[in-house]
């Protein structure tokens, strides 16, 4: 396994594996023993950055969610894990009754919120400090400084380390980060959103969160942002689009454009090339780019994740990169 540090402050930066396993499904569609499996053997690997949220999976069941940080907090108390593996989860977006949904009925992100759910999610995780939290979605009832100041508190009390950021416009959180440097509180130092090679549409609306567009996607904005803001960290969530490197049926609508073709030609040729899989050449250009990038990998089996463990040390070569990077 290879390593990287998130986070700036010698107090709460981390060193965290370059590929991260993510527990959406953990407790739900994933049942315990599988769920179990892949911790163990993500562990063994070397791996330290496990990624959840307190609303995973409410859809499963029409419930509320926490089944993932509930099956968690079971992993981590039957193999007696510690601090050394870093548990990132998030708030903002849990449903506030059984049978709704975060897009009509968000818990949101007052600072009451926040510290009611920081305190659940850690009694769910059995932990005394949430290594990582983010704020999930954005909430716009609320002023930016009363978010900045509820999550800063929880770090000053020494509850929760670093602080993330995800599915939130640019502007909002240049605007979190503003106030919490003019007010000298700790701000967001991980943002998470969904990044992969192909390249979606960003002005598709959704219909339901993003009705204006994605604001879930890595797009110029954000790797703009990434570039002049060299202390930040991009998690990349759904790297591999949800298998659809190797069920194009899958692919989602906003992918269908012309930049797309050429896009996967490249995956193509570079994994002939290095004699990989497409999953595992996209991988490696995440983990080795010159933005400091982790990808979120979800697995439903041992052999999915071996196939994914397997690209960190995959290397590519720099005119492999310049082809990947160059493609539209």
């Amino acid at each position: 396994m290879k390593y990287r540090t998130i986070g700036t402050a010698p107090g709460t930066r981390r060193e965290v594996s370059v590929l991260a396993l993510g527990a959406m499904w953990f407790g739900s569609a994933t049942d315990e023993k599988t769920s179990f499996a892949l911790l163990d053997r993500y562990v063994e690997a070397g791996g330290n950055f496990i990624d959840t949220s307190d609303n995973y999976a409410f859809w499963a069941d029409g419930g509320q969610g926490g089944q993932s940080e509930e099956l968690l907090g079971r992993w981590r108390r039957s193999r007696g894990v510690g601090a050394e593996v870093v548990i990132a989860t998030k708030l903002g977006a849990r449903p506030l009754a059984p049978g709704t949904s975060y897009v009509d009925n968000p818990e949101g992100l007052s600072a009451k919120v926040i510290r009611e759910a920081a305190e659940r999610s850690r009694e769910r995780l059995g932990t005394a400090r949430l290594d990582l939290l983010y704020a999930h979605i954005e909430d716009h009832t609320v002023p930016p400084r009363e978010t900045v100041e509820g999550f800063a508190e929880l770090v000053a009390e020494g509850t929760v380390g670093l602080l993330g950021v995800s599915n939130h416009a640019m502007w909002r959180v240049e605007r979190a980060r503003a106030l919490a440097a003019a007010a000298g509180l700790p701000g967001y130092e991980v943002l998470q959103y969904a990044h992969s090679h192909l390249r979606p549409r960003l002005d598709v609306p959704d219909g339901g969160l993003f009705p204006d567009g994605s604001l879930g996607h890595a797009g110029p904005d954000l790797l703009g942002y990434l570039r002049a803001e060299p202390g930040l960290t991009l998690v990349a969530y759904s790297p591999l689009l949800k298998g659809a490197y190797t069920h194009p049926d899958r692919l989602p609508p906003d992918f269908d454009h012309p930049g797309t073709p050429a896009r996967l030609a490249v995956l193509h040729e570079v994994a002939r090339e290095t004699g990989a899989t497409v999953n595992q050449v996209v991988l490696a250009w995440q983990i080795g780019a010159r933005l400091p990038t982790i990808p979120l990998v979800g697995a439903s089996s041992v052999a999915q994740l071996e196939e994914n463990l397997a690209a960190v040390d995959l290397e590519l070569s720099a005119e492999q990169r310049r082809r990947l990077d160059a493609a539209h």
